[in-house]
Parts: structure tokens; sequence; C-alpha cells
């Protein structure tokens, strides 16, 4: 089955998934949300997530319908549901070829119109399970191009970074410009031309053999993603740092990559118009993915080229 959606417990298709034209989710970006993946048919990092999940409903003080553990249960049920039913990709990465696409959305829920969130009953409780659609083998194997925008990242003050709510225009508007770009991520920087993180991703730059990354003060969102790959480069005697960032620093490094639950590890091998190191990926992205990919399970690389 293609898709399934899970909507406060019950498994309906998604033509029959209604939410009130009066949810805050949907008239103010009032929610909160998750994206988990499978390997194997089974979600990996959840509890990572779902604690997450609680941290950002937390922070802007949501009472969530779900906890973790029911959370986990509906997951698990509409996972069940969703299976089989997939075709085939010829250009898929081995490891994303019938995974699945997990996202968990909570709502304050519908009332009266109005900024007030005492104004909110009946919060909503969802779970969205569908394909996973992740970069193609080409984009592990050759890299992709990212682009610095012209958007910015609101300052912490302004909206809490660490909280993953449902107000994202700043992220779909830094996705049009890059995507006119011929980019395929868009990489933002705060008020003081420092680097942030991407529109759905975290950011590494690699130089002299040492894997940098902004530090959560930065503004970020703390990547569950992010979070492994730090864990395995040290693990791997690989040294990491969280420090500031600017373009230049990119620009320089022997190598950049992204993060994210559903690409991995990915290289970047462009950087607007310049080639990033050699203009392919690069020794550390590659051992760090290798390391991945053994922590997730299956293929270890995609192979050379077939021409």
């Amino acid at each position: 089955m293609p898709t399934v959606v899970n909507l406060d417990g019950d498994l309906v298709p998604p033509a029959q998934a209604k939410v009130s034209i009066f949810d805050r989710g949907f008239l103010y970006g009032d929610s909160v949300y998750e994206v988990v993946r499978t390997y194997g048919g089974r979600p990996f990092e959840e509890e990572a997530h779902l604690a997450r999940l609680r941290h950002s409903a937390d922070r802007i003080g949501l009472v969530p319908k779900w906890d973790a553990a029911r959370t986990a249960r509906e997951i698990a049920r509409t996972l069940e549901a969703a299976r089989g039913g997939d075709s085939r990709d010829p250009a898929a990465a081995p490891w994303n070829a019938g995974e699945r696409y997990v996202r968990v959305v909570m709502t304050r829920g519908a009332g009266e119109i109005g900024l007030d969130p005492a104004l909110a009953v009946n919060p909503v409780a969802l779970v969205l399970v569908q394909p996973l659609a992740g970069p193609p083998a080409a984009a592990y194997r050759d890299g992709v191009a990212a682009a610095i925008v012209g958007v910015r990242r609101a300052p912490p003050a302004a909206i809490d970074p660490s909280a993953k709510t449902g107000a994202h225009l700043p992220n779909v508007l830094a996705v049009r410009e890059a995507r006119e770009a011929g980019a395929h991520e868009a990489l933002l920087l705060d008020g003081a031309g420092f680097v942030t993180e991407g529109s759905s991703s975290n950011v590494f730059a690699v130089a002299g053999g040492t894997v940098r990354t902004p530090p959560l003060g930065a503004g970020i969102l703390e990547g569950v993603t992010r979070g492994v790959v730090l864990r395995l480069a040290r693990s791997e005697g690989v040294r990491a740092e969280e420090v500031p960032l600017r373009p230049e620093d990119l620009e320089a490094a022997d190598e950049v990559f992204i993060t994210s639950t559903v690409r991995e590890i990915v290289p970047v091998t462009r950087l607007g118009p310049h080639p990033v190191g050699g203009g392919r990926p690069g020794p550390v992205t590659r051992r760090l993915h290798a390391a991945f990919r053994a922590l997730a399970g299956g293929p270890r690389s995609v192979g050379p080229r077939v021409v």
C-alpha cells in the first residue's frame, strides 16, 4: 500500500484523512512534528526522535494527544498497514529501496479563530507513512550542489530553534531560491553572516581531516542524524568540532556534506558556482558514510558508476 494515514488512531486512506480548517496547525503552524525513516522496515533512532518531539511540544506549551509510548505503537501499526506495494526504482540507493518515510504531527487542535492558545480544543495526532523518496544512488556517488541563499535564519530570540514546529515558510522560500539556482539544498546564514543549517539538513565542513559543524548556539535544530554523525566521527578517530562557520570556510573546505534523517550523509561537491575540494566526494565523507551504513545496516556503498 503506497501511503497510509493514521489520524487520531484511525487508519485511513489519504483521501479520507480530514482535519478541520479551524485546526491551529493549518491556520498558524501551531504544531510540532518529526520525521523518522526505516531500515529493514524498522524505525531508526525512534527513541531520539520521539524525545525531540516531546521537547518541541514542551518548548511551545503544546500537550500532545499521545505520549511517546502510544506514538511508538501507532507508528508500528501504521507501518504494518503500509507494507508492500512498492514499485521498483532503478535509480534508488540500495538502502532506500523498499523503506518507509514516517511523519508524526501533533497539533494544538481546532477552536475559535484567534491567536490565544487557550482557544484550542481537541488536539490532533497524525502519523503518515509512505514509501521513502531519498536521494538517488548518484547523489551519494557523485555528490550534490548546495547554494547559500538570501533567506536568513531567524534569530533564536525570535523563534526557538530547538523546537521542530510546523512554521516553515522561511525554509520553503529558501528551497525555492536554491532550486532556481539548480541546487539540491539551500544553506541559510544568520544575520551576522554565519552559516547555520540547510533548509532540511545540518551542514558539515572538513578541513585538514577535521570535521566542523555549527554549534547549537548558532540557532539550529539539533538534528538526530547530526548527533549520530558526531558520535561516529569520534568513534572512528576523526576529530570533530562544533564551531562557527562562515561561507568562506565552506568554500575553502576539503569536503562538505549535509545530513538528515532521509538523506543520511550526502556529499556536497559544488557550492554555488564553485566545486568543493576536487569536485567529488572526499575520503572523510566516504568513511563516515560507511560507518553510518554499518550502524544502520544493509549495503555499505552504491558501487561504481555504470557507463
